[in-house]
Formats: structure tokens, C-alpha cells, sequence
């Protein structure tokens, strides 16, 4: 009962509050009624007058009046003029919001995607790494970088001086590279191959662009006879003596820049098509 009093007494000081505002609003209708009703009994006067006034002061009067309406024309012209103009800024605004959210969403799709990327080229580095771990000592080594997995394979391990013709132990490594990849169907492969700056001429090879691109070649048979990979993804290569890892400086330096190296880069497909 006594939470029933409390809530009867705040209705009445808020209904007595009410009324007392509804009280001030009809004095100011009043009020404004009041000052209507005299706007118009001048009026009346006003025209009363006009009609007994002289064809003169008729003719002057007519003439502000005209002019007047003409004023409020032009200036109803020129707010039409401008809300129209406001119109279009605000449906301009409007489309380039939307084309803001549109690239907003693009560059978190392409964020995402990338991450994803970077995610699973790692994760490609670490499966080959595992896989031809056995070989690390033996002239091959496995980096990322810019978005790629590179592995790189000296000479020594795949073929004699001057030949083209991958020796087993290259063999073995070469398939177990194979392995792996067939099962990495999105990614490129690119084999690039190297030699030092000492000229080559042979019967079959004319020089170190010949040999290069040879030695790619043999590379990529081997990959394609070891595993179901598509032949589409592979890109054979011949750099020659052109990209050296070092100045053909001494022997030691000669040995760094005959390799191979195997490139294996995601498919960015859906990043030119976000691009676009």
C-alpha cells in the first residue's frame, strides 16, 4: 500500500506539472492569437485605405508590391536551385560511402587472403623442409621470402660438370620434392637454372644458356615422372651466368652459382580478381 501511495503521489505531481506547462502553452497561443488578430484588422485598415487612396499611391504601391513578388520569386528560384544542388551532394555522398564500404570490404578480403597466403606458404616451407631434410648437408637448402618457398640445389647434388643428366642421389631429392607438391595442387613451380661465368661448348650445348635451360628441363621430368603433377604448373628456365648468388670471384664462389633453384609461389588468383 504504501509503494501505491508513493506511486499515486509522483502521478499527481506529474500530472499537476502537466497541467501547469499546458497552462503557460494556451497563454502563449493566446497571446499569438491576440497578435494575429491585429496583423489582421491592420490589414483591413490598410486596404481600406488602399482602395480610397489616390490612383497614384494605388500605382506606387502596386509597383513595391510587384517588385516584392518578384524578390520572393527569385529567391524561391534560387532555394529550389540549392536544395536540388543538396540533392545531388547528398546522392553523391551517398554512392561514395557505398563505394568506401565496397573497398573496405576488399581490403579485408585481400588482408585475409594474404594471411591465409603467408599461412600456407609456411606451412608448404616446413612440409619441405621435412621431406628433404636428409639432403641438407649435401648442397640444398630451403628459404621463404617474399611470398615463395625457394629451394635451391647446388650442382654437386644433381649433376656432373657439364652434364645434363640428374645423378640418383638428385633423383631421390627431386622425388621427394614431387611428393610433396602433388599434393599442393595451387601452387606454381618455376625451375631456374644457374652456372658459373666459365664458357661451355659442347656438341649438344652451345653455351651457358643452353645448359641453364637444359638442366632445368632434366629437372622437370624427373617431377613429372615421380608424381601426378599438372604439367601446367611447371615453368622450366635458363638463367645462364646472369643472376650469380656471388662474383664468379675464385672456385669457391663458381660452385655457389651452379644450382638449381626451385621456386614455389601460391596461386593469386583470387588476389587479381579483388585487385580488379
Amino acid at each position: 500500500m504504501q509503494l501505491q501511495a508513493q506511486e499515486t503521489t509522483r502521478n499527481l505531481k506529474y500530472l499537476s506539472g502537466d497541467t501547469t506547462a499546458m497552462g503557460r502553452g494556451m497563454n502563449r497561443l493566446q497571446k499569438l492569437y491576440d497578435e494575429l488578430q491585429t496583423s489582421y484588422d491592420k490589414l483591413l485598415e490598410n486596404n481600406a485605405k488602399l482602395l480610397s487612396s489616390s490612383s497614384s499611391e494605388n500605382k506606387t504601391i502596386m509597383s513595391e508590391l510587384q517588385s516584392t513578388q518578384t524578390e520572393l520569386q527569385n529567391k524561391e528560384d534560387r532555394l529550389n536551385e540549392l536544395q536540388i544542388d543538396l540533392e545531388s551532394r547528398e546522392k553523391r555522398l551517398a554512392d561514395l560511402t557505398n563505394e568506401l564500404e565496397l573497398r573496405e570490404g576488399k581490403v579485408r578480403d585481400l588482408n585475409r587472403i594474404l594471411n591465409a597466403k603467408d599461412s600456407s606458404m609456411q606451412a608448404l616451407k616446413n612440409q619441405v623442409s621435412s621431406a628433404l631434410l636428409d639432403f641438407e648437408n649435401s648442397g640444398l637448402t630451403v628459404s621463404q621470402a617474399n611470398g615463395q618457398v625457394m629451394v635451391s640445389l647446388e650442382e654437386k647434388l644433381l649433376f656432373a660438370s657439364g652434364s645434363t643428366v640428374v645423378d640418383s642421389k638428385g633423383k631421390e631429392a627431386i622425388s621427394k620434392l614431387a611428393e610433396v607438391l602433388e599434393k599442393n595442387k595451387d601452387i606454381s613451380i618455376v625451375i631456374e637454372g644457374h652456372t658459373d661465368n666459365v664458357p661451355m661448348k659442347s656438341a649438344n650445348i652451345k653455351d651457358n644458356w643452353d645448359l641453364s635451360v637444359m638442366r632445368a628441363t632434366s629437372v622437370v621430368r624427373i617431377l613429372m615422372s615421380s608424381a601426378d603433377i599438372d604439367p601446367a604448373r611447371l615453368l622450366p628456365s635458363g638463367r645462364g651466368e646472369h643472376q650469380p648468388l656471388v662474383e664468379n670471384a675464385d672456385s669457391e664462389s663458381k660452385r655457389k652459382n651452379r644450382r638449381i633453384e626451385i621456386i614455389l609461389s601460391p596461386n593469386l588468383d583470387k588476389l587479381y580478381e579483388l585487385v580488379e
